[in-house]
């Protein structure tokens, strides 16, 4: 039996952006078990000033660490989504908003670029962040 549906990837814009969403409330919640789960097993994350963390165990304490020191409340604007193929797709997104430094209560203004390489094992599996960088907006100060 021969498949004939065809890839669309204009349908899958929609799902691939759930997840961005999705992993921003959890970012604002400071929710470090919401956000692994969006991670793919092997996925890297680049967090500015930071060694990559590679691999959910690595992710974990890269987030409970942040956590550990901010606070975030920011909002995400997405700039585009694409759909490569069936498996990939990348993103390209910003944030504003404020951090909130534990140590002191300060509040500082929050502002990113953001670059996600989704991924998914086969077109009937959910999207997962693959690898996500970011770099801030906001001027040395």
């Amino acid at each position: 039996m021969t498949n004939t549906a065809v890839f669309n990837p204009s349908e899958q814009v929609q799902p691939a952006t759930a997840v961005l969403r999705t992993y921003f409330a959890a970012l604002n919640a400071g929710d470090v078990d919401a956000i692994v789960p969006l991670y793919a097993p092997d996925a890297v994350f680049m967090a500015q000033h930071m060694s990559p963390a590679i691999g959910h165990a690595e992710i974990e304490g890269a987030y409970r660490g942040i956590f550990g020191m901010i606070r975030l409340d920011v909002e995400l604007d997405i700039d585009e989504v694409i759909v490569a193929s069936p498996t990939v797709a990348y993103a390209r997104t910003h944030s504003t908003g404020t951090t909130t430094i534990l140590a002191n209560d300060a509040q500082v203004v929050e502002g990113n670029s953001e670059l996600f390489v989704l991924v998914r094992d086969d077109e009937n599996a959910d999207w997962r962040i693959g690898r996500y960088i970011f770099s801030t907006t906001q001027p040395r100060g």
